[in-house]
């Protein structure tokens, strides 16, 4: 696997962060360890941050640690001791490392050391590439295997659009030479073509306002439409030939939940644009470097696009959703076990179909993130927008169904044929509230939750991991894909990986909503 490729992909990893947003890093790295044909690196263990039981009883299967202490971070250092501990666990139990291997090189950062003869127990706590311990040091200070490091304000600073590469037919549009380039910075290339055509100015009035001069469709339509040759019917590839021919190129991208980049679903893909003179290849500016090892310093999630670049092709961003959709699988245990408590909610009321939201308390209320304070008005909000989607569903059966645009869904037929849900029926709630009054009092409204599902059974089947409340929010992800209709918060990165697991299963558009 690894000597077909050019070497090694490294990133600094923020194992701080919760499972959802580390798994949208490592699809990141995946994507660019694919432009490049590097072997991506990724971390052999993340955090679990929470157990079901008391702390010493998932102490007997993983290793605890504080995870201040672990991570290097005071965040929880005023919480109750208990709350500040996490566990370590093999990267292995939240996603199929396998599966992903059939169409991905990878390696963890453990496998990466023994491959090197140095002793995985140097990997680093808090995620971040140790270049000294990851690399031998030879006699005339050289890093074997050797290194290079991409630093962090090169890679996308304000005055350029990072791309993923720049396709031929876009280099001979703008000139573009592989000659020059900010070479402090690391860029490769130059553009020599330059426009001066109306639309091209009244774009740039609108990029200049905007973080790395993108516009969004709306942006470019204001210009652009005319009533002629672009109306307000107009495809995308229409609006992309008139944009090529005044200085700027199409991207193509996804919408984010809400006008934000929080949840990093794929579900959404749109078309936005910039100045060609502003974009940076990706492939361009570091396909060439030749070091065994090329690490990308710090970090590169936040208030970034999906894949934390543009595309600059259809074709590549499907790759991509196809990465995040298909390729990075959830374990066996957690697709199957999630199927049956999918049977067990058709049950609960006599095989209509059955709507899930998400509740995000914990973090969220200490952070004042969550939708609602107050606890009731809450869960109030959550029954109002699933009574809206009761309706959505009854005007659906019957009828047509279809999916989200991206590759390979198939539609979820059980929308038409199957019941829709009675006024009454219950409801299923996700949810990382552990107040016994408040899950109480969810189940007095309707509720049913994870743990009325579960039987011994299963927990036994399935093994120690879903005492792990990390483990058990991933069967509750995949559970909360087969629900015929989903409400969520658009700010929790755990409704973006619902998003993506229902388009993979074929989910109509009409049966979520986050905000």
């Amino acid at each position: 696997m690894v000597a077909h490729t050019n070497g090694f992909y490294a990133r600094d990893y923020s194992l701080w962060l919760g499972w959802n947003n580390m798994r949208y890093i490592i699809e990141t790295a995946l994507a660019h360890g694919r432009i490049l044909n590097r072997t991506t690196v990724i971390p052999s263990f993340v955090y679990a941050r929470a157990c079901e039981f008391n702390i010493q009883t998932c102490a007997a299967w993983a290793t605890m640690v504080n995870r201040g202490d672990a991570v290097g971070s005071d965040e929880w250092r005023l919480l109750p001791i208990e709350q500040q501990m996490a566990w370590k666990i093999p990267i292995s139990l939240m996603f199929n490392l396998t599966h992903i291997r059939e169409t991905h090189s990878v390696v963890t950062v453990s496998e990466f050391l023994r491959l090197h003869n140095i002793s995985s127990d140097v990997e680093t706590g808090p995620g971040h590439w140790d270049t000294d311990a990851y690399h031998h040091i030879s006699s005339t200070g050289r890093h074997e295997p050797s290194l290079h490091v991409i630093e962090n304000d090169w890679y996308d600073p304000g005055d350029i659009v990072r791309v993923d590469r720049i396709p031929d037919d876009m280099r001979e549009r703008g000139g573009w030479t592989p000659e020059g380039g900010d070479r402090s910075r690391a860029q490769t290339g130059t553009w020599s073509t330059t426009t001066n055509t109306s639309i091209y100015h009244a774009l740039m009035d609108l990029a200049s306002s905007k973080r790395w001069a993108v516009l969004s469709r709306n942006d470019i339509r204001m210009v652009v439409e005319d009533g002629e040759r672009i109306t307000s019917q107009s495809s995308d590839e229409e609006i992309a030939a008139v944009l090529k021919e005044n200085g700027f190129e199409p991207l193509y991208t996804y919408d984010g939940a809400a006008g934000m980049e929080a949840v990093k679903d794929v579900v959404l893909p749109i078309l936005e644009a910039a100045p060609r003179e502003r974009i940076q290849g990706f492939y361009e500016d570091f396909s060439n470097i030749s070091a065994k090892v090329l690490l990308l310093r710090g970090e590169i999630h936040w208030d970034r696009k999906p894949g934390g670049l543009f595309f600059t092709t259809a074709d590549s961003r499907a790759r991509f959703t196809q990465t995040v959709l298909y390729d990075i699988r959830l374990t066996e245990n957690i697709i199957d076990l999630a199927w049956k408590l999918r049977d067990r909610m058709l049950a609960v009321n006599d095989g209509r179909l059955w709507m899930a939201g998400h509740m995000r308390r914990g973090d969220f209320v200490r952070l004042q993130w969550a939708m609602e304070a107050d606890f009731r008005t809450h869960l109030a909000r959550i029954k109002r927008n699933l009574d809206e989607g009761r309706h959505v569903l009854e005007s659906i059966h019957g009828g047509n169904v279809t999916t989200y645009n991206v590759p390979d869904a198939k539609p979820d037929f059980s929308l038409s044929y199957l019941d829709p849900p009675l006024p009454d029926d219950k409801y299923y709630i996700a949810t990382d509230e552990r107040d016994p009054g408040n899950l109480a009092y969810l189940r007095e409204q309707g509720a049913i939750l994870i743990s009325d599902l579960l039987t011994f059974e299963d927990r036994r089947e399935f093994g120690w991991a879903i005492m792990l409340t990390d483990v058990l929010a991933l069967l509750e992800q995949s559970l909360l894909s087969h629900a015929a209709y989903f409400y969520a918060h658009a700010f929790s990165s755990v409704a973006g990986g619902v998003m993506n697991l229902r388009a993979s299963m074929g989910a109509d558009p009409r049966t979520a909503k986050l905000d």
